[in-house]
């Protein structure tokens, strides 16, 4: 099956350049593009994409509006964050709006059509070159919001009903390790783990590993170190 894509950008050479790339695969289409998060909150509903590929920055709503009502509308489309990193509280907030993917925008072009297959998936990812600062940057802006916010102690009820063991990879999901990492560290079978991670994310209402992170910091499981 073809995943269909929306382009979102306010700069047309990006826009051509990720197209361009794409157009040369047989499992990706670009089926819009937009210059702004208005246009391509309109162009994914109407044209059913299955991936935006959405840059945070640009004029009118930005991206991290469009996401939120990306992922809240009617469809199942999801959302990579295309960033140049540069700031980021706006990669936070995009966390929290749905976004299941951030790339860098000088990552190579094949890396962000394998990030765009696998988010279309029903997985997440985040360009590997961010992934540890991005957690631990996290964790620092977390640590900046009141404690007692009903954000945190919803999620705390939201992990009230998980096993011991369950909290335990949840806690080292939030810490960024991957799914190998964690069956050495636990020395248990990588289909464990990836059962384990399944079944967090049910029971959670997650949707995908990045809303994981952002339980484990927000319930405190992982928390800055000293």
């Amino acid at each position: 099956m073809t995943v269909r894509v929306v382009l979102a950008d306010d700069q047309p050479l990006v826009r051509a350049a990720l197209e361009m790339v794409i157009a040369e695969t047989s499992d990706l289409e670009v089926v819009g593009e937009a210059a702004n998060g208005a246009e391509a909150v309109r162009l994914t509903e109407e044209l059913h994409a299955d991936v935006v590929v959405m840059d945070i920055r640009m004029p009118g709503m930005d991206g991290i509006e469009a996401t939120r009502l990306v992922t809240a509308g009617p469809g199942d489309a999801r959302v990579v964050v295309l960033t140049t990193f540069d700031d980021d509280d706006y990669v936070y907030a995009a966390l929290r709006a749905g976004a299941s993917g951030f790339l860098v925008k000088d990552m190579a072009l094949d890396d962000i059509l394998a990030a765009i297959r696998v988010v279309a998936a029903g997985d997440a990812l985040i360009a590997p070159s961010v992934t540890r600062r991005l957690i631990a940057e996290f964790a620092e802006f977390a640590g900046r919001r009141e404690p007692a916010s009903g954000a945190s102690a919803s999620s705390a009820a939201r992990i009230g009903g998980i096993t011991d063991r369950e909290r335990e990879i949840l806690t080292l999901v939030g810490r960024g390790l991957s799914n190998t990492e964690i069956a050495a560290e636990l020395v248990i079978s990588m289909a464990t783990v990836k059962t384990y991670v399944t079944r967090l994310l049910s029971k959670l209402g997650a949707r995908d590993r990045v809303q994981l992170v952002i339980l484990a910091y927000e319930t405190g499981l992982v928390t800055l170190p000293s």
